[in-house]
């Protein structure tokens, strides 16, 4: 058998491969390959993410994925080596009229149940919390003091090195050209690096995954979304502190990082290239009617055009991941899909893949909700487009 190989190898080295990399490694697999078409770490989606972390989601499993995620942070400077740059400074999720009142209240009782310390918000707890936003319009909200902030380029690094240390190995700016499945065989995966032959394949592509799979014969059905965000000049007008703020009527969102305001509000820009991570001008306008109107203080800001920048969701049907084997298959295995949460739940995923490939199962979490029959089955999990 001609080619190099591995034990395990792991399609994508951004934050979710290097999160199953160093899980695998850490239980005891130190033959780990993690393949990247990028020439340097970071350079996908997870360099472009903007950092947030909730724990405030409308679903069991996303909670629990959440919860989990969490205990590892608090413990990834000493069991990874880095600090995350975890900021619990919080979620505040604003209504504009009592119908989304209403449905934020209706999800916070399984919400409080499984211990997620959220609350419901007045116009004057608002004020309260973020100031700077002009009251009109706000019929109420909530709010989660743990959700907050982290750092994807630091996580990743982290769990890049500390895996290599472990002996797992990293390969940048290369390409899966064909991969070949065979029942109770090595997995065939041809690469622009030469052949490379392994007994667990694992599609952590992120955007890319549906192509990265479909090389196998396989659909999984994730799509790339493009998500863009416009920072500030340095700005001192807003604390650095400042909870994530969301208007849950249109999805405009902002947060304060190194100083700088960071603008986001969710529009699809389809084109020709699904992949397109150019930064699309018009947008631009609509964004600062809506930043200036709501939070007036940012009227004296001045957005960085030069520093603005899109990146790619990788999306699923029902905006929940996809994790586990591909039914029919031996050693084929997905982790995609997460839908705008891939790094803040890449803690808890990376520990899932983990335990299905070395224990046989995941017992840290039931993870029968992200099966990627559920699609098949006409089970998909249940949308909440609130949060």
């Amino acid at each position: 058998m001609s080619g190099r190989i591995a034990e395990v190898v792991v399609l994508g080295g951004g934050v979710m491969g290097a999160s199953v990399a160093w899980h695998l490694a850490a239980k005891g697999c130190r033959d780990v390959l993690v393949l990247d078409r990028f020439p340097s770490p970071g350079e996908g989606s997870t360099g472009k993410a903007t950092g947030g972390f909730r724990t405030q989601f409308a679903t069991e499993i996303n909670i629990r994925m959440s919860l989990l995620s969490r205990e590892k942070l608090l413990r990834f400077q000493d069991e990874v080596g880095a600090d995350p740059g975890y900021q619990p400074c919080g979620y505040l999720f604003l209504a504009a009229d009592e119908e989304q009142v209403a449905a934020l209240r209706q999800i916070r009782p399984l919400q409080t149940g499984l211990g997620v310390p959220v609350e419901e918000v007045t116009p004057e707890d608002v004020r309260r919390l973020n100031p700077a936003v002009r009251l009109d319009g706000i019929a109420g909200g909530c709010f989660c003091p743990i959700d907050g902030f982290l750092r994807p380029l630091d996580i990743l690094a982290g769990y890049t090195a500390a895996a290599a240390r472990l002996g797992a190995r990293f390969e940048y700016g290369v390409e899966v050209t064909g991969i070949r499945i065979k029942p109770d065989r090595p997995t065939r995966v041809d690469t622009t690096a030469g052949l490379i032959w392994a007994g667990h394949l694992v599609d952590a592509a992120g955007a890319w995954a549906g192509e990265v799979s479909r090389l196998a014969g396989i659909e999984v059905p994730v799509t790339a979304q493009r998500r863009q965000i416009a920072p500030t000049e340095p700005f001192s007008g807003l604390p650095e502190d400042m909870p994530m703020t969301i208007f849950l009527e249109d999805g405009f969102h902002l947060r304060v990082r190194d100083g700088r305001v960071l603008l986001l509000w969710p529009q699809d820009h389809p084109g020709a290239d699904p992949f397109d991570t150019s930064f699309d001008e018009s947008w631009l306008p609509g964004l600062l009617e809506r930043a200036q109107a709501r939070v007036p203080c940012l009227r004296e800001a001045k957005v960085d055009r030069p520093r603005c920048w899109a990146g790619l969701y990788e999306m699923s049907p029902d905006r929940h991941a996809i994790l586990g084997r591909v039914p029919g298959t031996d050693s084929f295995w997905l982790i995609n899909g997460s839908s705008g949460h891939g790094v803040m739940h890449s803690p808890a995923l990376g520990q899932l893949m983990a335990e299905m490939i070395l224990d046989g199962r995941a017992h840290s979490l039931d993870t029968h909700p992200l099966r990627l029959s559920r699609f098949a089955e006409g089970r998909p999990n249940p949308e909440f487009h609130l949060l």
